[in-house]
């Protein structure tokens, strides 16, 4: 046999490449041609060859039925070709023959950028405003608007890994931010850094050269935060009266130097707790910030175990002007006055209250009414955690439209002896405006948790109860007084009833929506411990 030559080989290969194209053309001009009609095409399959056969007579493919080509016309000479020849101009497209595509352009600048501003105000700034500028020149200009840029928040990527990576990404975006900022934030009142590590002085910087608008600073888990950093923010913002240093490594010289000098506008202010709070609460003891309005003190990742020693009265005199007061998760206590001492101003103006810790603290009914013997405004009260508090003690405040009171225990009640009555006369005392009671993990007994929701029951003048949201995981709540309750309170929206352990099984669960309030009401009505 003779050999085959190695091109005899190649062209074989290329005649069989080319019967294999021609049979994938016609199978795609029978799928593109013949199916998407859909009217009498079936579709067979044999040997893994797929066919598509025709009802009626099968038409010959696109290649063998050509149609002959007509003879070319001889070319005409003269003028007349000429003018034949001529490009016509393109009639303007009317108003009737479809959309405009530069309908972008006739919106007004100022109904582009209120549209805007509602999409900012949703979801902030980014990165809808960096997409919404490539659109078209009309809404660069109206995203370049300074009034789209208030709220701003500013986080370099790659968080999480190497120190060379987050170093190198602070770097890229903060050659970024040396556009933007002056070109962009020159409106800016609140901005916020997350995860900065070493470039938060450059930022700072650039904001106070170019944002003097600026209300509110807040840094979360950034570091190398100076002395120098604050206090030259403090003297160029001239309008920034609040600072959130949340889970921040900030030194307490660099918040006393900065609350020296801005101390006097100074309206809010959030710290994490640490060995370095006294000195900073020392600058509020003295007066600093006499305008402050809002102090928030909360522990950061790895809890403190040192205790918070505060003075209940130098606060008072220091912050006379306070209306949120938060001490969150934090083991303090207050410090003894002496005997014979008058009791302090108070806060008059302050209207929250928060106490709410893990852990058992020293909160009593006496350091309660230090804090809040002349505080009549108060509308929220936060004790959860507070398991030295007592009904009495609550009963003795001199609020009288208390809106919010959450006294929950979460996993704190066993070895403690608690109060097993007394709810009625938190209810009674305040049961016009109660909107959110927490009685959570509360041993009050059977009887007394009867005689205080059923206070809800009995409104005058055909007033339904503010009530809103009810807490009573873990207590011995009934049926019938969860039923009764529910239909006496129609606004009813969230009702926790875990590990209630009066309640039918099925049942012990928190509701939330008044579908689900409903449906619970049905199931007590309907069961055979309702009527116990």
């Amino acid at each position: 046999m003779a050999p085959v030559s190695s091109g005899r080989v190649r062209r074989r290969a290329r005649g069989s490449k080319r019967a294999d194209a021609r049979a994938r053309s016609a199978e795609d001009w029978w799928w593109d041609r013949l199916a998407p009609r859909g009217s009498g095409y079936h579709l067979q399959q044999a040997d893994s060859m797929l066919l598509v056969l025709p009802d009626l007579e099968p038409t010959r493919a696109r290649a063998h039925r050509r149609a002959p080509r007509r003879a070319p016309r001889p070319p005409t000479r003269g003028p007349t070709a000429a003018a034949k020849h001529r490009a016509k101009p393109r009639p303007e497209p009317s108003p009737d023959q479809g959309p405009d595509s530069g309908w972008g352009d006739r919106i007004p600048l100022e109904v582009l950028v209120h549209i805007f501003g509602l999409l900012v105000a949703a979801h902030g700034p980014m990165p809808f405003l960096g997409r919404a500028a490539r659109v078209c020149r009309r809404w660069h200009e109206a995203t370049s608007h300074p009034a789209l840029w208030h709220t701003v928040t500013l986080s370099p990527p790659l968080v999480g890994r190497a120190a060379k990576g987050n170093l190198k990404a602070e770097k890229k975006l903060l050659a970024s931010l040396e556009w933007l900022i002056p070109n962009r934030f020159s409106q800016l009142q609140r901005l916020t850094l997350i995860h900065w590590k070493s470039q938060v002085h450059p930022v700072l910087e650039l904001v106070s050269k170019f944002c003097p608008r600026l209300t509110f600073l807040k840094l979360s888990d950034c570091h190398n935060v100076t002395a120098d950093t604050l206090v030259m923010l403090a003297k160029a913002c001239c309008q920034l009266h609040s600072l959130d240093l949340h889970h921040s490594m900030v030194e307490s010289t660099a918040v006393v130097s900065f609350l020296e000098e801005a101390g006097s506008r100074m309206r809010k202010l959030w710290l994490t707790y640490s060995s370095q709070t006294t000195a900073i609460l020392g600058a509020l003891l003295g007066s600093c910030c006499p305008q402050l309005q809002v102090l928030e003190v909360s522990t950061g990742m790895n809890c403190n175990s040192t205790p918070l020693q505060l003075p209940v009265e130098a606060l008072q005199k220091g912050c006379p002007r306070l209306q949120v007061l938060r001490l969150l998760n934090l083991i303090w206590l207050p410090k003894p006055c002496g005997r014979g001492v008058p009791q302090g101003p108070g806060f008059p103006s302050l209207e929250e209250l928060c106490l709410a810790g893990s852990t058992c603290n020293f909160v009593s009914n006496e350091v309660l009414g230090r804090l809040l013997h002349c505080s009549p405004k108060l509308r929220l009260l936060d004790l959860r955690g507070c398991a030295r508090i007592t009904p009495t003690g609550l009963c003795d405040l001199p609020c009288q439209e208390l809106e919010q009171l959450y006294l929950g225990l979460y996993g704190m009640s066993d070895g403690l002896t608690l109060a097993k009555k007394g709810s009625p006369l938190l209810t009674q005392k305040w049961y016009h405006t109660l909107r959110e009671l927490d009685f959570s993990g509360q041993g009050f007994s059977e009887k007394d948790l009867e005689q205080a929701l059923a206070v809800f029951s009995g409104t005058s003048g055909g007033l339904h109860p503010a009530l809103c949201s009810l807490n009573l995981r873990g207590t011995r709540v009934t049926p019938s007084t969860v039923s009764s309750v529910i239909s006496s309170c129609p606004g009813l929206l969230y009702l926790n009833l875990e590990s209630c352990r009066c309640l039918p099984r099925g049942l012990k669960r928190a509701y939330r929506g008044l579908e689900e309030v409903q449906w619970c009401l049905e199931q007590l009505l309907t069961s055979p411990l309702a009527s116990r």
